[in-house]
């Protein structure tokens, strides 16, 4: 392994852990000049659980750190080596590990001990202290279990309307699950903040732009991927993909190779 640059090994979550976490990854970062990267919105909440070099995050020092879902994008600086494990939430994972309603963390990077008290310091010393990757990121999912498993259980409605957004790509209107759930507009907006964090309209913008990353990734063509994702038109997807990401759909797409002129 080079001793500067990135290096990472992922690992699926366990069956209990599925349905609150959907990314686990052991990581090391060393690079000989500082990074700076804009992380884009998602429908998770990530949690940083490092050992190392401090890194900006949000416009704040932090090494472990997390948060809530956000509608914006996310700029972060990593000046020095670091190593650890990144954890990616849904946010009934987040909000049950947190123990507190999803909309005071909306856009916010906080320390790690700000929001999991003495625990955080026990799982960054057993993380730390734990030098093969593999049993990092098991112990790193047994001990994310336990703590889940303790925090407030949920009601079922939220999470069931935030499936329909996930399975319609955000496209399913906020009339129709008011609907389906017999709530009134009000209701459901409350809920969603306090659940997840963000009202579903914004939930449902978010998670668009996610699926039309990853369409665009695909090789999809920009105006495609505008018509399959329901965003008005190139311009409404355009001015999302500032706000979420920092970037544009042509920066996303693959750039078809070069041709070349037959000799």
């Amino acid at each position: 392994m080079s001793a500067l640059g990135p290096a990472m090994v992922e690992a699926a979550p366990s069956a209990a852990l599925r349905p609150y976490v959907t990314r686990l990854c052991a990581y090391r970062e060393h690079y000989d000049a500082p990074v700076v990267r804009s992380e884009t919105a998602m429908p998770g909440a990530v949690l940083v659980l490092a050992f190392g070099a401090p890194m900006e995050a949000g416009g704040r020092q932090v090494t472990a750190f997390s948060g809530g879902l956000g509608d914006r994008f996310t700029v972060t600086r990593t000046t020095g080596p670091c190593e650890g494990v990144e954890v990616v939430l849904t946010p009934f994972g987040a909000r049950r590990l947190y123990g507190v309603p999803m909309r005071h963390l909306t856009n916010l990077v906080l320390p790690l001990g700000d929001l999991l008290g003495p625990w955080a310091d026990t799982v960054l010393d057993r993380l730390a202290s734990t030098p093969s990757w593999p049993d990092r990121l098991a112990l790193a999912d047994r001990l994310l279990r336990e703590r889940i498993a303790a925090g407030p259980c949920l009601r079922p409605e939220v999470p069931w309307a935030w499936a329909r957004l996930l399975e319609s790509g955000g496209r399913v209107s906020v009339s129709r699950l008011v609907e389906s759930l017999g709530w009134s507009h009000r209701h459901l907006v409350a809920r969603f903040q306090d659940e997840v964090g963000l009202p579903p309209k914004t939930a449902a913008r978010v998670i668009r732009f996610g699926r039309a990353t990853r369409l665009l990734r695909s090789g999809l063509s920009i105006a495609s991927v505008a018509a399959e994702c329901g965003f008005y038109d190139q311009a409404h997807m355009n001015r999302e993909f500032r706000v979420l990401g920092d970037t544009t759909p042509g920066q996303i797409r693959p750039r078809p190779p070069a041709a070349y002129p037959a000799s």
